[in-house]
């Protein structure tokens, strides 16, 4: 039950939630890593996060948060800037984690860790080796991934393509997974990893593109770091672009508005554009994303403790396809939809999460404000579509009936730097990346643009995971 907006925070919530005086941990006895900046965010500044306030739903679901966990990590609070995603977020969560299911939830936990370290994400990996041990998991497992059970180790394959070329599974390794004799998976419990492992390849996108810092209580512990160390510009609200770069930032707003209305306009007076056009367009988008590719890359070197649960470290996210080079086939988004297939074949193996994932996508795929920056009372609907469209492009994923022409229109380069390095190799995100696009934007409008990315990615390889066990199955 909610707790009533009226209530006094819950002690050792007060700072978190912003009620009353911000008074510092040390107070309490608890330990702060000055090193690791102030607030949840590297990112955002804490009083962003505060001010987008305390009030009403938002308020009201972090306290829950806390009476049910003990504690609100940074994911949540940062999350937290968008409250009716964040309560979809955590249902599916919950239940991916908590809930009744296929597998017994050490063995959960061990996946989140696996699919949070091919990208290197020690934030997860640490949260999850701890509620691994509190769950009665083996100690001797996180020794590494040779130290875990063969079935476990089976899933590095699929793990591995999940989170880099997820266009490379087929139903040989699905079929692979179920008949390995005494190490076999069911396909109920088939199905709750491959959620596992994209849900958290996903999160792990998130924690990256927000800089989310690490916990406290993960200072010294397993090798927590911030996720991005380079760049030390950020957005409008507090940087120093000076007068310049500020009217350079607001002439940006107003070229995207100007833009969308003359797409809103045409689309109105277009009698329509052939098939054949559409799918030349795709292509054309696609095979530009080829050079949008990051000048600024983060410096990681991967911690030992996150590399022992990693084979194959080397194997990343390649190009869809690359001039000279035989490319798979574009997968056609009508041929197998998350609402005709993906959905039904999750429901029947794994019930009630097909449900929550449903909502999950609807929720943020919907979500808006009606604002842009400082104009209120814009419809965002072809924005938001043409930043769920380029993530699947990314992935090779294709709708008919989507002209690709607006991709370019509606997203400038800098965003597209981003959205494809959040969504494609999330550990070599920085600072720079996030401060240089949308400069006029407010940090909750970027969190909206990192919840899209999170939802739209994993859709993308779920759709490609689903349609090889389909055709496992028929």
């Amino acid at each position: 039950m909610l707790v009533a907006g009226s209530q006094r925070c819950p002690s050792g919530l007060e700072e978190r939630l912003g009620c009353g005086a911000l008074r510092g941990e040390e107070d309490r006895g608890i330990k702060v890593p000055r090193q690791l900046g102030r607030g949840p965010s590297a990112f955002i500044p804490l009083e962003e996060i505060l001010q987008e306030g305390v009030e009403s739903s938002r308020r009201q679901l972090l306290i829950e948060a806390f009476v049910s966990a003990g504690r609100v990590d940074n994911i949540t609070m940062v999350m937290g800037l968008h409250p009716q995603y964040l309560s979809s977020f955590w249902k599916t969560q919950y239940l991916l984690l908590r809930m009744d299911g296929p597998l017994p939830y050490h063995k959960r936990h061990y996946i989140a860790i696996m699919a949070a370290a091919r990208h290197q994400c020690s934030y997860l990996v640490g949260l999850h080796m701890g509620e691994f041990l509190q769950v009665g998991g083996n100690p001797a497992w996180l020794q590494g991934l040779h130290c875990a059970p063969q079935k476990l180790r089976n899933l590095n394959e699929i793990n591995k393509l999940l989170a880099h070329r997820p266009w490379l599974i087929t139903k040989e390794h699905i079929e692979a997974l179920l008949k390995t004799g005494e190490h076999s998976w069911s396909l109920a419990e088939l199905v709750q990893a491959l959620v596992l492992l994209t849900h958290y390849h996903s999160l792990a996108s998130f924690v990256f593109g927000c800089g989310i810092n690490p916990e406290a209580e993960q200072d010294g512990g397993h090798g927590a770091r911030p996720p991005s160390p380079h760049g030390d510009s950020s957005p409008a609200s507090e940087d120093s672009m000076g007068c310049s770069g500020g009217k350079d930032a607001l002439q940006e707003v107003e070229a995207l508005m100007e833009r969308m209305k003359l797409l809103q306009e045409s689309q109105q007076e277009e009698e329509g554009v052939t098939q054949e056009e559409m799918a030349t367009r795709f292509e054309l988008e696609k095979t530009e994303s080829l050079l949008v590719a990051p000048s600024d890359l983060a410096d990681h070197s991967l911690q030992s403790s996150v590399l022992c649960f990693v084979e194959d470290p080397e194997f990343g996210y390649k190009d869809f396809t690359r001039r000279g080079e035989q490319a798979p086939p574009t997968f056609r988004a009508q041929d197998y939809t998350w609402e005709d297939h993906g959905y039904s074949l999750i429901n029947r193996l794994y019930p009630d999460v097909g449900q929550l994932l449903d909502e999950k996508f609807q929720v943020v795929y919907n979500l808006t404000y009606n604002t842009i920056a400082m104009h209120c009372g814009v419809d965002t609907s072809m924005l938001r579509r043409a930043i769920w469209n380029y993530v699947h492009c990314v992935f090779g994923i294709r709708y008919d009936d989507y002209d690709y022409g607006e991709v370019n229109q509606l997203l400038e380069r800098s965003l597209k730097i981003y959205i494809k390095t959040v969504a494609c190799y999330p550990e070599k995100t920085t600072k720079r990346m996030y401060a240089q696009f949308w400069r006029h934007f407010k940090h909750s409008e970027k969190v909206h643009i990192n919840l899209l990315l999170l939802e739209a990615r994993m859709q993308a390889a779920l759709l490609y995971a689903l349609r090889a066990v389909t055709r496992y199955m028929t």
